[in-house]
């Protein structure tokens, strides 16, 4: 049994490939861990406030106000992401980057001292033992040839991960979903190439 966190971003509804390709997962990865609990969150439906003056305030100073609306639904993100053992996130490929209500989400839950914290040695994250599934769809190929370096999405969650201490990542591609010779096909392959 696994606690599975499933974070959709898309605005896109039904039609939302990233959607289809992160339910596949999550359908996969319940059948490889029967009796696993699914928490879902949709940051495009109820998105969470961008960082401005009193969310810094609040997130970033210790300990906070306890009252504090905007810190309580940061704490629980915190910790919703802490209770996962897999994190499923749902990644539309938006002006080559991911779309602003995720990265809202990111930054309630990328917070110092509570996601990493700096020490003599560095950074060090503080959110360990996690698998972590990037559901990526996008109109064209960025897993490789010329469109690559366009790609400011799947390497930047690496990094956001890797920096509070998330390590083990996968990323399932559904590419050319607006391609011609390929929109057809795209979400079907990503879907067979899901490994759990």
């Amino acid at each position: 049994m696994k606690n599975i966190l499933h974070v959709i971003s898309s605005p896109s509804g039904e039609n939302s490939v990233s959607i289809k390709l992160g339910n596949a997962i999550v359908e996969k990865l319940i059948s490889e861990y029967p009796g696993s609990s699914v928490t879902e969150i949709n940051v495009a439906k109820d998105p969470f406030p961008h960082l401005e003056e009193n969310l810094i305030r609040v997130t970033r100073s210790a300990p906070g106000p306890v009252d504090d609306e905007g810190l309580k639904r940061s704490n629980n993100a915190v910790q919703q992401v802490k209770e996962a053992d897999i994190i499923v996130i749902g990644v539309p490929l938006f002006n080559f980057g991911i779309p602003s209500t995720l990265k809202s989400w990111l930054d309630n839950v990328v917070r110092p001292g509570v996601a990493f914290t700096y020490s003599e040695k560095g950074v060090q994250g503080l959110i360990t033992g996690k698998q972590v599934y990037l559901a990526v769809a996008s109109g064209g190929i960025y897993s490789e040839g010329p469109l690559k370096e366009y790609d400011f999405a799947a390497p930047y969650l690496e990094k956001v991960f890797n920096f509070i201490g998330v390590t083990d990542i996968t990323t399932v591609r559904a590419e050319g979903v607006n391609m011609p010779n390929l929109k057809d096909i795209a979400l079907q392959k990503a879907i067979d190439s899901i490994a759990v």
